[in-house]
């Protein structure tokens, strides 16, 4: 604790001598700018802040560092005494002792927060006043001081509240002179790390200098924490430069890291060897983009085998394949964006070759212009898809790596009206031209047509031999030697000579290699991803535990089946660890599987209910959860036959987080049967109810009942009639509960919920038995019982 600075040093005795005889030894709950008011000096409130900011006291100079947002606010209105005060802020910046200058810095971003939401100058004002003092803070000599603006000015960044010419003639000028050769070896250790937490969006311009002038040097550097340090930051280096710098300079550059003299530099460059290779994703090679909120979205479950690709290729990617027939590039749109790729158009049609040639054979001079191919990795398939239609789900490509960095196409509509009004003629006397000679052709020569689908299936194929080793070449994503140092990060030696948690890197990143290798490498990373499955270690199979569902998304359904279905039932079998991570997101990874193998696990879930430690009762509350979305993945005979039984056990777990929770899924079963009017089902199941909980011998479960009432009234899972036939005589029968805690629950339920339907069969005895609630003898059942129901709001937990 040596290195640590003391926030109050000096004694308080003599507090009264300075204004402060109020706040004691704890000034935390009281009025900050409590000195501001009026006192026996005779001075104005600004001269009360000048007396106690430049006191000879440091702790009134703290006390006056916490309360410069209350001081603002204060004099926020008058632009005069804004300005004054803004100005001793810059005045107090300038004190000697560090903790009254860390004390300030912390106060910074809620004062540019509280200017940037209050005053219409706040650039002007932030700029001039609380920039510098932040870029000043930067090269503090007091360790404290400089962690506290490093602190807020990654705070400031990621409220977007420096401007970008602030970032690039205030802030980087500065991180830039911090690695310096001669600068301290502390300062450049602390500037690439605020680089590494950088917003690539508000400093891209300052970034690009970083990198040409420092960065590549830094990553040489002789100290080994420099190099360590930007071994760390190398994703967000990756991610603001174009690919082919990330692929000529970055690339060595981390080679040279990985191979580094230092352990520690070492392990640092392995720990970002995954998120570095990540930013090499591109969504036209990968076939799969990411949604507005990070998410991956779900691919489309082919119906058969035939039906099912698992890359599809853009036409002007095989424009270097020479055949006898010219295959047109996608034409950009009218703002020089290129229209998205084909292969995020949904096919409505996929055939075999053989069906290709046979039917999908044209007369001789229609146009080729709708035709698109899809390859598969394992065989090669065509398919002709029409051109995009307006109704065709598309992905928005503007923002992937080839339409952010190439230069903007210029606008040639005029000039292409111009042409297209002088060629109009020629155009159309052509195509009848052409129209003429192909009838003539068809009648001299009947079997052209057979003889233009062979020739058409020939140029396909040899398209596809063209580009075959280009589809599998996983070089062509990724630099070899970064793929091979990613691979090795599963054997034995480099835990011992690395790090011992190597191997855990290597599962967490995965999926991002993954998803940049696209589906077609899978078989770079399949034994890779099987020896990180059966580690000895429980973290390394916890981390693949809890990101298989995301790793099925991207291989698809054929794959998951192939290699993942395995690897996921020995994880139902694991240590309840590696269990949950599987368990956790069992919807998300059971709804991309087939029909007939998402049956399987049926007669696994009951394994489930079983756990190395009873105690653990999230486990249970975790399996409720999840089964209320998997209720949707079945029909209605399964869900009556498997999840019923886990249900009703579930309802009766001694946690009652868990049971409450089960509540709910008897409500969601409940719903699927009458749903899918299975009403025998149904009935059976609520007579199955009444019999375990309206006639339960323990208050708790007469309770249950109550809830599972109301909440299948809310929640409209079944007709009200059939509803006031089987379940509300059982429910008004419980208004004379000897426990009050049931009878609340009953007059929640009445109340609130089964009158404010209406059409209800028994409708003279509903109101009787409230009358009667609303004259028990517990004051919180009559209130229920009275209460409105546009008011019943109250939550009745305390009575559970």
């Amino acid at each position: 604790f040596a290195g640590l600075s003391l926030y109050f040093e000096d004694s308080h005795d003599d507090m009264d001598d300075f204004g402060f005889d109020d706040y004691g030894s704890d000034c935390d709950g009281i009025r900050i700018t409590a000195f501001l008011d009026a006192g026996q000096d005779n001075l104005t409130p600004l001269g009360r802040l000048e007396k106690y900011a430049f006191s000879e006291n440091v702790f009134n100079r703290q006390i006056v560092a916490r309360g410069l947002l209350d001081v603002l606010r204060e004099f926020s209105e008058n632009e005069n005494d804004f300005i004054s005060v803004m100005e001793t802020v810059a005045r107090m910046s300038e004190d000697g002792e560090p903790t009254v200058r860390a004390e300030l810095m912390e106060q910074v971003p809620n004062i540019a927060m509280f200017l940037h939401e209050s005053r219409p100058n706040f650039p002007a004002a932030f700029s001039r006043y609380l920039v510098p003092i932040v870029v000043r803070y930067l090269t503090d000599p007091n360790n404290q001081v400089r962690k506290t603006s490093q602190a807020a000015l990654l705070v400031l960044l990621e409220q977007g509240l420096i401007s970008k010419a602030d970032m690039e003639t205030k802030v980087c000028p500065v991180l830039l002179d911090l690695t310096e050769p001669a600068s301290d070896d502390d300062y450049k250790i602390e500037a690439v790390a605020i680089q590494n937490a950088f917003n690539a969006g508000s400093s891209f311009m300052c970034l690009q200098c970083f990198l040409k002038d420092t960065f590549f040097e830094l990553c040489s550097d002789s100290l080994w924490g420099i190099r360590k340090a930007c071994a760390e930051c190398f994703m967000m280096v990756s991610n603001s430069t174009s690919p082919e710098v990330r692929r000529s300079k970055l690339s060595p550059l981390f080679i040279n890291l990985i191979s580094d003299q230092s352990r520690w530099v070492r392990q640092a460059a392995f720990q970002s060897l995954g998120r570095f290779i990540s930013t090499f994703a591109n969504p036209s090679s990968t076939g799969l983009h990411f949604r507005d909120d990070g998410t991956l979205p779900d691919i489309p479950r082919c119906v058969s085998d035939s039906n099912c690709s698992l890359n599809s290729l853009n036409c002007n990617e095989i424009s270097n394949c020479h055949t006898e027939r010219s295959i047109p590039h996608t034409p950009p749109n009218q703002d020089g964006r290129a229209t998205p790729s084909p292969e995020h158009v949904s096919t409505a049609e996929s055939e075999d070759l053989h069906n290709f040639e046979d039917d999908h054979t044209s007369v001789l001079g229609e146009p080729h212009d709708n035709f698109t191919l899809t390859v598969r990795s394992d065989s090669s398939t065509a398919t002709k898809s029409p051109s995009i239609t307006k109704g065709t789900e598309q992905t928005d490509e503007n923002f992937n790596s080839f339409h952010y960095w190439r230069s903007p196409l210029p606008d040639i509509s005029g000039e292409l009206e111009m042409l297209n009004c002088q060629t109009s003629v020629e155009v159309t006397e052509k195509e009848e031209k052409e129209e003429e000679e192909a009838e003539e052709l068809e009648e001299n020569c009947p079997d052209s047509k057979s003889s233009h689908g062979k020739a058409t299936s020939d140029q396909i194929q040899k398209v596809l031999d063209c580009l075959q080793p280009h589809i599998a070449d996983p070089d062509n994503v990724i630099p070899q030697p970064l793929l091979d140092q990613y691979l090795s990060m599963t054997d034995p030696a480099r835990a011992q000579t690395v790090d011992t948690e190597i191997a855990k890197h290597c599962a967490f990143s995965l999926p991002g290699v993954a998803l940049t290798l696209g589906r077609q490498n899978w078989h770079c990373l399949k034994d890779t991803y099987e020896t990180l499955a059966s580690d000895v270690q429980w973290k390394v199979r916890r981390t693949l535990a809890f990101s298989i569902h995301e790793l099925a998304v991207i291989l698809g359904d054929q794959l998951t089946a192939a290699d993942l279905v395995p690897i996921f039932n020995g994880f139902l079998k694991d240590l309840d660890e590696v269990r949950i991570g599987v368990l956790k997101h069992l919807y998300d990874f059971l709804k991309l599987l087939h029909a007939d193998k998402r049956r399987e696990y049926l007669y696994q879930l009951q394994e489930f209910m079983v756990t190395d430690n009873s105690r653990n009762w999230r486990f249970r509350y975790e399996l409720a959860e999840q089964l209320i979305l998997i209720i949707e993945l079945y029909n209605h005979r399964d869900v009556y036959d498997y999840l019923r039984h886990i249900a009703l056990t579930l309802c009766s777990d001694k946690v009652s987080e868990v049971r409450w929770i089960s509540y709910k899924l008897v409500v969601e079963i409940l719903q699927k049967l009458y749903a899918s009017r299975a009403d025998d089902l149904g009935l059976d199941f609520i007579n199955e109810l009444t019999v375990r909980f309206c006639h339960c011998p323990k208050w708790v479960g007469r309770q249950a009942f109550a809830f599972i009432c109301q909440a299948v009234v809310e929640e409209d899972c079944m007709p009200m009639e059939q509803f006031s036939q089987h379940l509300l005589p059982s429910l008004l029968s419980l208004s004379t509960d000897p426990v009050a805690n049931v009878r609340v629950l009953v007059a929640k339920a009445l109340r609130q919920s089964v009158m404010e339907k209406g059409n209800v069969c028994r409708l003279s005895a509903l109101e009787e038995t409230v009358m009667a609630l609303q004259s028990d003898k517990d004051r919180d059942v009559r209130f229920f019982a009275s209460m409105e129901p546009s008011k019943g709001l109250m939550d009745t937990a305390p009575f559970i």
